[in-house]
């Protein structure tokens, strides 16, 4: 079976509130790396393309989902009272604020990546599934989520922007 691995990087920062003694509950940063393995049952077009699809085709709309949206996004809380605080004094970044019910922790992060790469795929009518996706928060912190998620990570918030397939990170306009 075929897979194919893309790897790119970018810039967040988030703060974790539920804590309130750690010392990520202040706005900090990261230089983060997402590797997505792709797998696909499609037999190669050989002889012909001799692929069953183009790479441009496979990461044109994560890249630009992980360029334009993620990179440099602000993770926070639904009830963090910075989100409140943008609302009134800079309503213009809230397209920047990536939003969570619950910490924007590292294992929420990628639970919420994976599912929008699932329904970019799904969209897209893509042959290939997302069998791993591994989101690397600092060079000795990651976390990998495997092929299947479960019940609980498919439910977490289910129906929000992570399974939407465009570019939202948030649904800040639909409230």
């Amino acid at each position: 079976m075929p897979q194919v691995r893309f790897t790119r990087r970018f810039s967040m920062a988030h703060r974790l509130l539920a804590d309130a003694g750690s010392r990520c509950a202040v706005p900090h940063g990261h230089n983060e790396f997402v590797t997505v393995t792709l797998a696909t049952d499609a037999a190669i077009d050989f002889g012909g393309s001799n692929y069953v699809a183009s790479f441009e085709t496979l990461k044109k709309r994560w890249h630009g989902f992980i360029d334009g949206a993620v990179d440099h996004a602000f993770q926070v809380g639904s009830a963090d009272p910075l989100l409140d605080w943008f609302r009134t004094h800079e309503p213009h970044r809230l397209g920047q604020l990536m939003v969570f019910e619950g910490d924007p922790t590292t294992e929420a992060f990628a639970i919420a990546l994976r599912r929008k790469l699932d329904a970019f795929l799904a969209d897209d009518g893509s042959p290939y599934r997302c069998v791993e996706l591994a989101l690397e928060e600092t060079p000795t912190n990651t976390i990998v989520m495997g092929e299947h998620l479960s019940a609980a990570e498919r439910g977490w918030a289910a129906g929000s922007w992570m399974d939407r397939p465009d570019m939202s990170i948030n649904d800040l306009s639909l409230a």
